[in-house]
């Protein structure tokens, strides 16, 4: 029986070269010089930034944004914080990455292809989606059901299976 797997999951590697390149540009720029920004990253789900000012904070926000969406990571899966205050009149930001379909979603998820009237079945699988039907043309349009709803994380369609 066919069947695939909608994911959420973002490239670690390509969002951990977008943050080594931000940290380079910003390094370089004359407006942060002796403004001591840090750009941290535990290496899975929480970057923090630190810097100077709001206005640093922001304009740190602005590189990353640039070098992550040139690196072809979805922005609709980085979850900016508010800019809080800081020790010693420093400003801070925590950004956190978003992988993983949460139960909620994967329930609509379930709901948009049972509401496209297919002969196909979606079953929530842990923080992904597997749906399996009889037909190769029945999957498909199950994927343009998915994609045609807009959901705020980016999907992916994998291990497609005959």
């Amino acid at each position: 029986m066919p069947s695939f797997d909608v994911v959420s999951q973002l490239d670690l590697q390509e969002v951990d070269n977008a943050l080594n390149q931000a940290r380079k540009e910003i390094a370089q720029r004359y407006d942060f010089k002796d403004s001591r920004t840090v750009i941290d990253w535990d290496k899975k789900e929480t970057i923090s930034v630190e810097s100077a000012d709001e206005f640093r904070v922001k304009a740190v926000d602005d590189v990353l944004r640039e070098k992550l969406a040139r690196r072809q990571v979805p922005l609709k899966a980085v979850d900016f914080a508010a800019i809080e205050p800081g020790p010693g009149g420093r400003a801070k930001q925590e950004i956190k990455l978003k992988q993983g379909i949460d139960a909620d979603r994967a329930r609509e998820l379930v709901k948009v292809v049972k509401d496209a009237k297919l002969k196909v079945q979606a079953q929530i699988m842990g923080d992904q989606v597997r749906v399996s039907g009889k037909k190769r043309d029945d999957l498909q349009a199950a994927i343009q059901a998915i994609r045609a709803h807009d959901i705020d994380l980016p999907l992916q369609f994998v291990n497609f299976r005959e």
